[in-house]
């Protein structure tokens, strides 16, 4: 899994205090699980977890970690905040205020990777793969049982 590292990276090299004091994040993985089909010589896949972020100490407004995890995620997880129902619950948060100037932040983040297998000649190759692109400048035609059908309909 590489989204976690990359979580871990992005606050580590992001946030001052963290830069400061790295053992005060911890980054680790909830609720896992696998998602494979049962096409024949179809190994490919896709990850399928929680990723939890824990920041301890921490002494700073939390917008300082929202605002750099929301950059990545429009990026690295669009559907978190492009998918009403995912909005709802796939970026949690709860924090305990330790004294007047600290706190212990934690951010769950429902997160996927889609792996790819390939056999090649020499074994199997796996490659983690990014997240499409989606673009709204895209001209589509559409067709219906072989006729075009104008699209986006028109009325």
């Amino acid at each position: 899994m590489n989204k976690p590292s990359e979580i871990r990276t992005l606050l580590s090299t992001s946030i001052t205090s963290l830069k400061q004091n790295p053992e005060n994040l911890h980054v680790f993985i909830e609720d896992g699980n696998i998602a494979a089909t049962a096409a024949t010589g179809n190994l490919s896949f896709e990850y399928q977890f929680t990723c939890v972020v824990i920041i301890t100490d921490f002494n700073t407004h939390a917008d300082n970690v929202i605002v750099p995890l929301l950059g990545w995620i429009a990026q690295n997880q669009p559907e978190l905040i492009e998918n009403p129902e995912l909005r709802a619950t796939g970026f949690q948060f709860k924090a305990e205020l330790l004294n007047h100037s600290t706190f212990d932040l934690e951010i769950k983040l429902k997160l996927t990777e889609r792996v790819k297998v390939t056999e090649q000649q020499a074994g199997l190759h796996v490659e983690h793969l990014p997240e499409p692109v989606f673009s709204d400048d895209v001209n589509w035609q559409l067709f219906t049982n072989g006729v075009e059908t104008p699209w986006p309909p028109t009325t």
